[in-house]
């Protein structure tokens, strides 16, 4: 039986019609790729640009929220709001958004719970716990109205999207440290009844003497009690148990020689020592260890930091370090943690 071939014309016919068919689907392919390949390009283009553009934000809220509450404890009667408003402000236009100078921001200023509860700002009104501590809060935004307008966006236009908004916010506080570094303390530890005689936990500041306006003058160091049976205060040689002079000497030139925290013992040194009072400071502003039951030779627990101005140092018959307590002063030694507000404070830092 002989077999028919196909012949040449017929393959080269199916052949040709096969091509027409694949070159008509390449523009239906190219029309319903294209858009999308532009929007993950418009994507990939402005995506990188608006999270540069909402860090750059970010930073510029972190850095002003901290010069705002650097000012906190610039006054000499509590929170000083006005200049940490003005400061946080003024630090805002320092800095640009996507190439874009900022110029303004929403500020606010108040009490910031340090445990989380309540998690917003607290009005200047309240009267302040333990954790609530003085705080500025910063928002920058950019939008329609705002810091130059909307972060532009690049191939925004492909999506219907030519711009976005956006915006950072930033709380900076002021707070009292749970642990003083290496050289930031006296070794004086101060008997905490005697800031509950002197010190007004209301408003964060010494009490004032009513006879001077000013804030209560008390004698520490030789054994002095207040209100019957409160002892003002006594040496201390921080973590060691030793009752010479050359280590308290020592201690008094060179502070701790390592961090004490909320907790740690101490121990007390009971008594007067004439020759160590002329190595006292005077006319500076210290910061030492609050206890309790500081009346005997034993180590104490550490329950809080205070900030003590010394107003004179006397030995001989009398042995005795006279001052003041004071608020708003900033521990120049590396701290942090969060304690009572006894007036010593670390660096603003950042709590949201």
């Amino acid at each position: 039986m002989n077999r028919r071939l196909p012949c040449a014309a017929g393959r080269a016919s199916s052949h040709g019609a096969s091509l027409r068919r694949q070159r008509g689907s390449v523009p239906l392919w190219f029309v319903l790729t294209v858009p999308v390949l532009l929007t993950f390009g418009a994507f990939a283009v402005d995506m990188p640009r608006v999270a540069t553009a909402r860090n750059e934000l970010q930073n510029a809220a972190d850095a002003a929220a901290l010069a705002g509450a650097s000012q906190l404890l610039a006054g000499s009667s509590g929170p000083d709001w006005p200049d940490a408003a003005s400061a946080t402000n003024a630090a805002v236009s320092l800095n640009k958004s996507d190439g874009v100078t900022l110029t303004s921001a929403s500020v606010q200023t108040g009490y910031w719970n340090l445990t989380g509860s309540p998690a917003t700002l607290e009005a200047k009104t309240i009267t302040p716990g333990n954790y609530d501590v003085p705080a500025v809060q910063v928002t920058v935004t950019r939008n329609a109205s705002t810091n130059g307008g909307a972060v532009t966006l690049l191939l925004g236009g492909f999506l219907d999207y030519l711009t976005t908004p956006a915006s950072a916010t930033a709380v900076a506080v002021a707070a009292a440290p749970s642990t003083v570094g290496a050289g930031g303390l006296f070794p004086m530890v101060i008997d905490q009844c005697v800031l509950n005689q002197y010190w007004n936990a209301q408003t964060n500041e010494p009490m004032t003497d009513p006879s001077t306006g000013k804030p209560y003058e008390f004698q520490i160091g030789n054994g002095q009690t207040y209100n019957g049976t409160c002892q003002a205060g006594q040496w201390t040689s921080f973590l060691t148990n030793a009752n010479d002079v050359p280590t308290v000497r020592g201690l008094i030139a060179s502070g701790n020689s390592g961090p004490i925290a909320i907790g740690d013992n101490i121990w007390v040194e009971p008594g007067v020592k004439t020759t160590i009072y002329s190595d006292v400071p005077v006319g500076v502003t210290i910061v030492v260890p609050v206890a309790t039951q500081i009346d005997s030779h034993s180590y104490v627990p550490v329950v809080a930091f205070a900030a003590f101005y010394v107003d004179g140092s006397y030995g001989d018959s009398q042995k005795y370090i006279e001052g003041h307590f004071v608020g708003g002063y900033r521990i120049p030694v590396q701290s942090w943690g969060v304690g009572p507000d006894y007036g010593a404070y670390v660096a603003p830092r950042l709590a949201l």
